[in-house]
């Protein structure tokens, strides 16, 4: 379950980055009054959150164990 559920957090992050691109090149290339830019933003906001709240979830859970940096 673990490596299950880490597999699908580096997913999830591509995922996230995939939208961060697409709206920095529907912000390059698309008129002015188009809403895709706002759209892709929108999505990578949903979608880092649920991220954030895996994540907790598998702190939570012991799937993931934090490391310790800085201590």
């Amino acid at each position: 379950m673990e490596t299950i559920y880490k597999y699908a957090l580096v997913i999830l992050l591509l995922v996230v980055l995939f939208n961060l691109g697409q709206a920095l090149y529907f912000m390059m290339t698309d008129k002015e009054g188009s809403k895709r830019t706002v759209w892709a933003l929108t999505r990578r906001i949903g979608l880092s959150l649920l991220l954030i709240l895996m994540v907790v979830l598998g702190i939570w859970m012991g799937w993931l164990h934090p490391h310790g940096v800085g201590q």
